[in-house]
């Protein structure tokens, strides 16, 4: 005779399995396939930014502190920009910037490495705000995900370069996060 109790266990553990719900948010989804089912970094594609585009309750709360040289910079009265990372973005950004997490390069550097080819209208994704008189900024209402903050900065010093600085920041949970540039 067959014990029936290890098919009773499975198909109560599979059962209850498929009852279960999610807690919180689902996570955003992953970037589109691109040819060979793999996300392509090469080619722009408006649908690998659709994640970015859903309203969330994430924040960003940055300040520009950055140094150099015994130089303080500004970024007052400055746009500071934000972009969603997808592989495009984060393969443009290493080009320009000499890293996909955060840099900090003249201007002039950043210009130069410019490529000249199209670089696809990512424009309805990105997202800007003033920097303040305290050299502050923030943006809200952002989805979970991975975006790029980027701004301009000015030398106290006339003699000293304008400074791009980027940085890499990690949206989760719905929470506020505090940047530092």
């Amino acid at each position: 005779m067959m014990n029936l109790r290890p098919l009773l266990a499975a198909a109560t553990v599979l059962t209850l399995a498929a009852c279960s719900t999610v807690q919180g948010p689902p996570p955003p989804p992953p970037p589109p396939a691109g040819a060979g089912g793999v996300a392509t970094a090469e080619a722009f594609r408006a649908q690998d930014f659709s994640w970015s585009a859903v309203p969330g309750k994430g924040r960003i709360n940055g300040r520009l502190t950055f140094r150099a040289g015994g130089v303080s910079y500004s970024c007052v009265g400055a746009s500071v920009v934000l972009t969603p990372e997808t592989p495009w973005t984060r393969r443009r950004l290493s080009i320009l910037y000499g890293s996909p997490t955060s840099a900090a390069v003249p201007v002039e550097e950043v210009r130069a490495r410019t490529p000249s080819a199209p670089s696809g209208d990512y424009s309805a994704f990105v997202r800007r705000t003033p920097c303040d008189s305290a050299n502050s900024f923030n943006f809200q209402g952002l989805a979970n995900g991975s975006w790029y903050v980027i701004t301009v900065a000015k030398a106290s010093v006339p003699s000293a370069p304008d400074v791009a600085i980027m940085r890499r920041v990690e949206v989760k949970g719905g929470r506020a996060v505090a940047v530092e540039m």
